[in-house]
């Protein structure tokens, strides 16, 4: 659920200040809610050196990302460059092969804020370099294997970060054709110069990856624009030169197995350089990775599912050698790090080295590792409902590597104990996440909010929340929070993945029922103080569930959709909806009203809070005011709020700020909790 074009006609419903009309002001406990979240200072990488003796990481200091260096054990650790911190940005970081270099992109000594390309000396204080000035975004740095060169994913002279979490660009001059920014790997010599540019300009590349030999390139790409195109990708595979011929390694479209019409993420070379792994499934959004683990020879050919009917879902891998691999999976709403033995056509699980209810990721992809060279240690950044984010590192085996960090140990939950639950509906078995009451009272009764994740091929997995917009902090305020994972979810293998294609909002409702049901049979869970929320796919059953039930006495809908036939011609990513709906609108409009709320409006009467930014490029905001319209129109009470310049995720922290802080309110007049 991507990119939309900007409406102006909107801003008439945009951000003001937060005020009800019947209500004096924010309950003091919501400003300690916002203000114990406020004091989490993010870690959006950690990177350990390839000889294993050096860690880096990315950590907000006053403000701004800094990058930090230190010893494997976390000791030592200093900021990487002499420059006054909340000055100036630095993000994006890569150790070279020879572990003493490490790259990294940073606006400092820039007026207008750009990001140039610079190399730290680690051995060295004073050595570090500006390696290239960039005129445009830039991501994913990744050294060649030789050390000769250093490369990522630029788009040059462009005016947004190449994602569709970002803020759509606003609609200007004609449509599609005007301002379209193409992403392409880009090197840069070791020694330092200007980019050179190596894919072609007709691809827009979503990932890429070195073979170990450094000659050549593999990557995902479609054509421009890069926004609606990311569904119908293929994986390509050219010399690392400029202007070299690319070779389609794999067409989804073109396959004939259980790849066909789906989508592939994260090619990985194998050691040797004779074939590409890669992750292939059904994905709702790019960086949302899941699905089966498939192989393809480096020249191309029909690609082999090496793990059919495996019940949970890769995410992440890497090769170990030619007959291992090391694989980032969801099982059953955690992370899980396993080893497979690989073959030309199976990867078979060989054991679980660990599995922990928590995030882990090294800020690269979902889930990603980082790993020494030897494979003997691991780093990550990791955090959960009871812990906040610290960087993990040690030895790669069964017991998970201990924090090597302190930056966030003085954070504690506000909320009460997690803990996963499960159940069994329609013959499958479920699993979610209950978030307790603070001060939890097995005597008293409380009211239950369910928090719906995105996606939907996605998974919730504990978490530290953050200040934005996220169901945990109601569980601070005297609420039961459930946090489900139904058909659709990752966790479980592909076919549950796949399980509610032309289904939204039915199947997946009832699996979520289901587990309201087993909760409440067991917690002093009130029915009549039901809540539901979520934001993007978890917005729109926010807004249709209440048409199919009555049982959610408030809601909080967060970029929804609530007409998927009016959405499918109001943006412009419309190649992500035929593979879960089965066809476009214009050829089966049936399947899309049958799952749109509007057609159902009359059946709902659930108090609603609509809210959205105004540049969403990826559930655009005319959806929530059409939804907004109807509720009305029929009388419902209902509150629209439109935040201007913000995208699908709001990076304004007055935004995300009042976004929670509406919704905390939303929930306590409407689903009032004993203080």
């Amino acid at each position: 659920m991507r990119h939309a074009i900007r409406w102006l006609p909107l801003l008439a419903f945009a951000f003001a200040p937060l005020a009800f009309a019947d209500q004096a002001g924010p309950d003091p406990r919501i400003e300690r809610v916002l203000a114990e979240l406020a004091r989490t200072r993010p870690i959006a990488m950690a990177r350990l050196s390839p000889d294993g003796q050096r860690l880096a990481w990315v950590v907000r200091t006053k403000g701004k990302p800094v990058v930090e260096l230190a010893k494997v054990d976390g000791s030592d650790a200093h900021p990487v460059a002499s420059i006054q911190a909340g000055s100036c940005s630095q993000s994006d970081i890569a150790w070279a092969p020879d572990s003493r270099h490490l790259a990294f992109l940073s606006d400092c000594g820039n007026s207008d804020k750009h990001k140039d390309l610079f190399v730290a000396d680690a051995n060295d204080p004073k050595g570090l370099k500006k390696l290239s000035v960039l005129k445009g975004p830039a991501q994913d740095l990744s050294w060649a294997p030789d050390g000769k060169a250093l490369g990522f994913l630029y788009v040059e002279n462009g005016t947004r970060r190449s994602s569709a979490l970002e803020a759509a660009k606003p609609a200007e001059g004609e449509i599609g054709v005007d301002g379209v920014e193409v992403q392409r790997v880009a090197t840069v010599a070791a020694a330092g110069g200007a980019p050179r540019l190596l894919s072609p300009a007709g691809s827009h590349v979503y990932e890429f990856a070195w073979s170990p030999d450094a000659q050549r390139l593999a990557y995902v790409a479609a054509p421009p624009p890069g926004d609606n195109n990311w569904w119908i990708a293929k994986l390509l595979v050219q010399d690392a030169q400029p202007g070299a011929a690319a070779r389609v390694a794999v067409d989804p479209a073109a396959t004939r197995g259980s790849l066909h019409g789906l989508q592939l993420a994260l090619p990985s070379w194998s050691p040797d350089g004779q074939r590409i792994a890669f992750i292939g499934g059904l994905m709702s959004d790019q960086g949302a990775t899941g699905g089966d683990i498939y192989s393809v020879p480096a020249s191309g050919g029909e690609p082999a599912n090496l793990t059919p009917g495996i019940h949970v879902t890769p995410v992440w891998l890497a090769w170990k050698d030619a007959s291992h691999m090391l694989v980032s999976q969801v099982a059953g709403g955690h992370s899980q790090v396993a080893q497979y033995t690989v073959t030309a056509d199976a990867a078979t699980q060989e054991r679980v080295l660990f599995t922990l209810p928590a995030t882990i990721t090294d800020g690269s992809a979902a889930m990603a590792l980082s790993l020494s060279r030897d494979q003997a240690r691991v780093a990550f950044v990791q955090h959960s409902f009871a812990a906040a984010p610290e960087v993990h590192a040690g030895p790669l085996g069964q017991t998970p590597p201990p924090a090597v960090t302190h930056i966030n140990a003085d954070n504690k939950p506000t909320w009460g104990k997690a803990e996963s639950v499960e159940w069994e509906h329609d013959g499958r078995r479920m699993q979610g996440w209950l978030i307790y009451p603070a001060n939890y009272d097995p005597a008293k009764t409380y009211p239950m909010v369910v928090n719906v994740h995105g996606g939907p091929a996605s998974a919730l997995i504990s978490h530290w929340p953050r200040v934005g917009y996220g169901g945990i902090p109601f569980g601070a305020l005297g609420y039961f929070v459930f946090l489900p994972n139904p058909r659709g979810s990752f966790g479980q293998g592909e076919a549950f993945v796949q399980a509610n294609r032309k289904d939204f909002g039915y199947g997946d409702l009832r699996d979520t029922l289901a587990g309201i049901d087993a909760i409440e049979k067991r917690l002093p869970v009130d029915d009549q103080r039901l809540g539901l929320t979520g934001w993007s796919y978890g917005g729109f059953m926010s807004m249709f569930a209440p048409t199919q039930t009555q049982r959610f006495k408030a809601v909080v809908a967060g970029a929804g959709i609530g007409n998927w036939q009016s959405y499918y011609g109001q943006n412009l990513i419309d190649q992500w909806m035929p593979p879960y709906f089965g066809a476009s609108v214009y050829d089966d409009p049936a399947v899309y009203a049958k799952s749109s709320a509007v057609n159902f409006i009359k059946k709902t009467t659930a108090p609603t809070l609509v809210v959205v930014g105004d540049r969403d490029a990826e559930c655009p905001a005319p959806q929530s005011l059409e939804f907004w319209h109807a509720l009305r129109a029929q009388g419902v009470a209902t509150s629209l709020v439109i935040y201007p310049n913000e995208g699908h995720h709001f990076v304004d922290p007055e935004h995300q700020r009042d976004v929670l802080q509406r919704a905390l309110m939303w929930f306590q007049k409407y689903l009032p909790a004993a203080p």
